[in-house]
């Protein structure tokens, strides 16, 4: 009887909690409509999550990277990256349009990945952005899209965990718990 009873106060507790305390939803940044000047310059990856593991199975690879966001005409940005992978360094250019009638980004060459940015402050990070990466599912039976993966990013360098940690809490909330953060364990390639 006391079992069946905490049971459902337990299930009780649970309803009331999702009323009075829902799952946090980020802060859109409308990239027809955002100050894009803030966002230029030098960002470091932080952490990538996921509900899937093979959506960021590739940032497993990476000690650290960090890269560059520039505006060379308007209406586009060009992204640098700077990537340490072991012993080695790799740079890679994407270039990504803006477009008027619409509120993400679209990476040149991939017309149907949505790349929608975020502020960081839902991890905690005023001085963060989050980009999400979507493409739709591969079939139209499908019902889960074929990429759905976080990248935090920041201004400085070093990893704060409490920011990964705010992040991963945020995610966990709608299902995604897959996560990975770069060790940094070497220097940055220039």
């Amino acid at each position: 009887m006391l079992d069946k009873a905490l049971s459902y106060f337990l299930y009780l507790y649970g309803l009331l909690y999702q009323v009075f305390a829902p799952c946090l939803v980020p802060e859109l940044l409308s990239a027809n409509t955002v100050d894009h000047q803030q966002y230029l310059g030098k960002w470091y990856f932080k952490a990538a999550v996921s509900r899937r593991e093979a959506d960021i199975q590739k940032f497993k690879e990476l000690d650290n990277m960090w890269f560059t966001i520039e505006e060379p005409v308007n209406d586009t940005l060009l992204l640098t990256g700077h990537m340490r992978i072991g012993d080695n360094c790799m740079k890679q250019t994407w270039t990504y349009n803006i477009r008027p009638e619409r509120d993400d980004v679209e990476l040149e060459g991939r017309p149907k990945r949505r790349t929608l940015l975020w502020s960081g402050k839902w991890a905690n990070c005023p001085a963060c952005i989050i980009f999400q990466e979507v493409e739709p599912p591969l079939n139209e039976t499908d019902s889960e899209d074929s990429l759905s993966r976080y990248l935090l990013y920041g201004r400085q360098s070093d990893v704060d965990s409490e920011l990964v940690k705010a992040l991963q809490k945020n995610l966990a909330c709608h299902g995604m718990s897959a996560c990975v953060r770069p060790p940094q364990e070497k220097e940055f390639c220039t």
